[in-house]
């Protein structure tokens, strides 16, 4: 007992102290319900006994508060046949992560207490916990806690369950903006008191929340917004702010007075009908005043309200005329047809020659159009461009050509038994007129490699020249150097650099 009343005394009287010292409005006291568990904690099977809590508490600051609960209670415990009284005290830390002033604030605790049991004995306990206090009014809140305490004394661990009630004393301003939470219809956001604690942001005394126009102060008559031009229609809603127009208009004037506001009246200064834009429709075509090119003669929408125009007159009219500045023919929707293949010349590809193909022959029938063929009268293939494929005597003449063209050592001279076979590729030209002659010039790797390439140049040229002074159009062959680029076999042995010392002679379709 006397154990008992040396730890009540050493929590209260400091805690008394501490009270008178506080703020108001830190303070609390709260009752609860109490469920007690005795035997869960304990593996045993006892009943679930019930008590009542009376606790004092003070907070700190938003996160950290102090409370001193009283219990008193009875409780089914192991060793013992009835229940027994129990009576404790505790002291106990709160801390909410959330702030304590929250409309929903969860909470956690932890500290020390100490249980007397029928008066007789008692032992140490310590409770770990969390609880949540849940606003109902302005200083009353629904406080639901739990604990699980343990002792120092075997087979008294225990479990408190309990529900109840929390008054705050004073008045709770929480964004402390001079407006208590009771009278503050923003009870959590600053605000001035002439709006009852909710922001006013342009000052107008009209809250946020109320205001039409929250940046732009105003008067209550327009909720809070302003009218500059007084016309009764608020700035928000005044299509023509700056002028004082009419309400049925949405502030903007009328000054024909034909209904249509002149913003959008193609015609303000005339009164006009509403469906046509505000305008007048003087030649009665349905085409108003305001848009109408012939605003006195009926036209047609497709002409800006005036007739149909016939530019090159050709009976067809330029709506459905294809091609409106040139004459042309009625069953070619007034396009010329100049070869009279049904294909109009603008997308015929022989405009003066007839044929069914996008409006070319294909003469020699191999498939491709004389437009794109590059041997119109002689059929070919289709990957060589309508020509055919080059005889195999002509093939093995420009093979021979590529060993029988021979040089002056270490020069670009052609030797006098090169013009033989030079004579005959410029026959197989004369023959081939659509094909075009490559000429490549190309040596072995010995020596330095730009002289190389200076004397593959120069060979090559040199039969281009002998071609070309033999009759051969110049547009027809041309001639490039290739220096040791390109060898055809190895450059180790002696005969291999002569294979490599080479001039090409390629006929190629273009």
């Amino acid at each position: 007992m006397k154990a008992y009343t040396l730890i009540f005394l050493m929590v209260l009287v400091p805690l008394l102290i501490f009270s008178q010292a506080e703020q108001l409005n830190r303070s609390a006291l709260s009752a609860r319900v109490m469920a007690i568990d005795y035997g869960t904690p304990n593996n045993a099977d006892l009943t679930t006994t019930f008590g009542l809590e009376i606790a004092y508490r003070h907070l700190f600051n938003d996160y950290i508060g102090l409370a001193v609960p009283l219990k008193f209670g009875v409780a089914d415990v192991v060793g013992n046949s009835g229940n027994r009284n129990i009576t404790s005290l505790d002291l106990l830390a709160h801390l909410y992560p959330m702030k304590n002033h929250n409309k929903i604030a969860p909470y956690v605790l932890g500290g020390i207490g100490y249980v007397v049991e029928n008066l007789d004995g008692g032992n140490a306990q310590i409770p770990l916990g969390a609880g949540v206090n849940i606003m109902v009014g302005a200083n009353s809140f629904l406080s639901i806690q739990g604990e699980y305490r343990i002792s120092t004394q075997e087979n008294r661990d225990n479990i408190h369950l309990g529900i109840g009630y929390l008054y705050q004393f004073g008045q709770i301003d929480t964004d402390g903006d001079g407006v208590t939470d009771g009278n503050d219809d923003c009870p959590e956001i600053f605000g001035p008191i002439n709006t009852n604690g909710c922001p006013d942001s342009d000052n107008d005394g009209i809250a946020n929340s109320k205001d039409a126009c929250p940046e732009n102060a105003g008067p209550i008559e327009t909720n809070g917004c302003p009218d500059a031009d007084g016309d009764g229609v608020w700035d928000n809603n005044d299509n023509c702010p700056d002028l004082a127009g009419l309400k049925k208009l949405d502030g903007c004037p009328d000054m024909d007075e034909d209904g249509v506001a002149d913003i959008n009246d193609l015609c303000p200064e005339v009164a006009g009908a509403i469906d046509m834009d505000g305008c007048p429709d003087t030649d009665g075509d349905l085409i108003h005043d305001g848009i109408d090119k012939c605003p006195d003669e009926p036209g047609v929408e497709e002409g800006n309200g005036c007739p149909y125009a016939d530019t090159d007159g050709d009976g067809v009219i330029d709506e459905e005329d294809m091609c409106p500045e040139t004459v042309g023919l009625k069953s070619m929707n007034g396009c010329p047809d100049a070869d009279g293949d049904h294909v109009i010349d603008s997308e015929d590809r022989c405009p003066n020659t007839p044929g069914p193909y996008t409006g070319c022959p294909d003469t020699d029938g191999d498939g491709v159009i004389d437009a794109d063929d590059r041997c119109p009268e002689e059929a070919g293939l289709l990957t060589n461009k309508g020509c055919p494929e080059i005889r195999e005597d002509i093939r093995e003449v420009l093979k021979l050509a590529m060993r029988a063209v021979q040089f002056e050592t270490n020069s670009a001279e052609l030797k006098e038994g090169s013009y033989a076979i030079l004579d005959q590729i410029r026959a197989v030209m004369a023959e081939h007129s659509a094909y075009k002659l490559r000429i490549s010039g190309h040596t072995d790797n010995v020596g330095d490699a730009g002289k190389n390439q200076y004397l593959s140049e120069q060979r090559a040229y040199a039969c281009y020249e002998y071609l070309k002074a033999s009759g051969v159009p110049e547009t027809m062959i041309s001639y490039a150097g290739y220096g040791e680029d390109y060898p055809i076999t190895s450059n180790d042995t002696a005969d291999g650099r002569l294979l490599n010392r080479r001039v090409e002679f390629d006929l190629i379709i273009e």
